[in-house]
């Protein structure tokens, strides 16, 4: 309404000006297709959530933000100290932020959030914290049952984004589906489950942490999120214009982008794997001779030089290799070695028959494969089938969609599965292997008394960095000798986007694509 009324006093050259303003205007968004890996979130609820994608970091903002090399920086929280014996932390919060709905950010906020997280799957992330201390509006206090040498990283995590106290309660488990409250750089329009996710720019931003050059808000007025689940369709998409960003681009296409005169590529650090868990409660696999020689039948360099065209590194084992916690003895890294697994088939009783498949009793060795469409899990999923071929065992590949595939996980109703995760931390190993996770995030289904004592070590009994880089080095040990995985490749992150539509910057800040890097997103002019 401002350029109707203003337009009736300008001269013809002006109002073409007007004109071309306003179309500019009009024209600050941008549509990002979620990677893969991210598909198939059910809520923005960071607290009782298990699965969440990068739009959730533009919703919500977080007491502390981490680096790409690993460091931690202030945001919702502009210092920090830890007392001398690790028995409690102390932040002071930053001065003028609002929450969406427009109540203010203090610390009542944080203490009215920590509660939250109680009897959820996230609780671990809290559950240090003994009591929560507000001080005076911008200090508060976490006092601590225990030393957590891992807090800082907690607290820069999605999962403790900080919403808004008041919307929280009031909305009860509508909270993330119909409307979602945070402090963060957009706002929640809409929530489409496996479709799409419309979010607005909170005009009233001004908090950015130190990994945005741009310090108020956005230069995008709206973003919006889709879910492709076919990379193929995202891929073309992008090339026509349906999409100005997308994020975890396949390798497989990265030859194909060098073509593109308007596509650019972003690579980042990897900070995740893809690997095959292992059902260890379905038959054969609860044999661990079985077990051991089905990952040995994995050639991981092969894959990496097949499907990755050489871009990222082959995996052997959970973690990614720049964490302290995967230099585990080398004896314990998983490689390939047909003829070790041939032999372990053999003394597990598994013959080979005249199909080339293995018999035992009467019975093939048949099992079923599962994963998740997309290009890069399909295509990995027929090459682990062939090589499993190798040593007479038929795997049968099922491709589900990224949320069906959790119900199969959690009804029991898996062998194998081809899979990947993308966190980088060593906590992963509590998440994937806990006793107390069964189906889904454990889907190797393993309970074990050992192994749920090295988990408790290792998540609540050390006292500083270096126990806990021992204590989890030792259940990441126990974990690989139980052969409940098959570690298969570790990815870089690739991002592309359409460089006649967007400027993406470059190198992007912090471990991921998150809420520092769209706030310096422009639409090219």
């Amino acid at each position: 309404m401002r350029y109707e009324t203003k337009t009736k006093l300008l001269s013809g050259t002006a109002l073409i000006a007007a004109g071309f303003l306003s179309n500019a205007a009009l024209a600050q968004e941008a549509s990002i297709a979620f990677a893969s890996g991210e598909l198939g979130a059910t809520s923005y609820n960071p607290v009782t959530s298990s699965n969440l994608n990068s739009a959730t970091s533009l919703i919500y903002d977080r007491l502390v933000e981490q680096d790409e090399d690993q460091s931690y920086h202030p945001h919702l929280a502009t210092s920090w100290e830890e007392s001398s014996d690790g028995m409690s932390w102390t932040f002071q919060l930053k001065d003028g932020v609002t929450f969406h709905d427009g109540t203010p950010f203090t610390a009542q906020s944080v203490a009215d959030w920590i509660p939250d997280f109680a009897e959820t799957e996230n609780a671990y992330l809290v559950a240090a914290i003994a009591s929560v201390e507000v001080v005076d509006d911008l200090t508060v206090k976490f006092v601590m049952s225990r030393p957590e040498p891992n807090l800082l990283y907690n607290l820069a995590s999605s999962f403790m984004g900080v919403p808004g106290a008041a919307a929280y309660d009031s909305m009860g488990e509508d909270f993330g589906v119909t409307g979602a409250v945070g402090t963060g750089p957009f706002k929640l329009e809409s929530f489409s489950i496996g479709l799409e996710t419309v979010l607005v720019r909170n005009d009233d931003y001004a908090w950015a942490s130190d990994l945005s050059e741009n310090q108020g808000p956005a230069h995008l007025e709206r973003v919006t999120f889709r879910e492709i689940p076919d990379q193929s369709t995202a891929f073309l998409e992008l090339k026509t214009g349906g999409i100005d960003i997308l994020l975890g681009v396949p390798t497989d296409f990265l030859k194909i982008l060098e073509a593109e005169s308007n596509v650019a590529v972003i690579q980042m650090p990897g900070t995740g794997i893809n690997y095959m868990p292992i059902n260890v409660t379905a038959a054969p696999f609860d044999d661990i001779k079985v077990r051991e020689a089905t990952a040995l039948a994995v050639n991981q360099e092969a894959i990496v030089a097949s499907i990755y065209n050489g871009v990222g590194a082959p995996a052997h084992n959970f973690l990614i290799a720049s964490l302290p916690e995967a230099q585990v003895d080398p004896a314990l890294n998983v490689s390939y070695d047909l003829d070790r697994a041939n032999a372990l088939l053999d003394e597990a009783g598994w013959a080979m028959g005249d199909g080339k498949v293995r018999m035992k009793d009467g019975e093939p060795l048949s099992v079923k494969l599962f994963t998740q469409n997309g290009t890069e899990f399909t295509s990995l999923a027929q090459v682990v089938q062939a090589q499993l071929g190798e040593i007479g065992m038929e795997a049968v590949i099922t491709v589900f969609d990224s949320s069906t595939i959790r119900d199969e996980y959690k009804n029991n109703r898996h062998q194998l599965a081809v899979r990947g995760y993308d966190w980088n931390n060593s906590d992963i190993l509590d998440w994937f292997f806990s006793g107390k996770r069964l189906g889904y995030p454990n889907v190797s289904m393993w309970e074990d008394t050992e192994g749920q004592r090295l988990n408790d070590v290792a998540m609540e009994a050390s006292r500083n960095s270096d126990e806990r880089i021992a204590n989890f080095t030792a259940y990441h040990e126990y974990i690989l000798s139980q052969y409940l995985f098959v570690p298969i490749y570790q990815p870089t992150q690739n991002i592309a986007y359409n460089s006649d539509r967007v400027n993406v910057p470059d190198p992007v800040r912090g471990t991921r694509f998150r809420s520092q890097t769209v706030l310096d997103i422009t639409t090219v002019e």
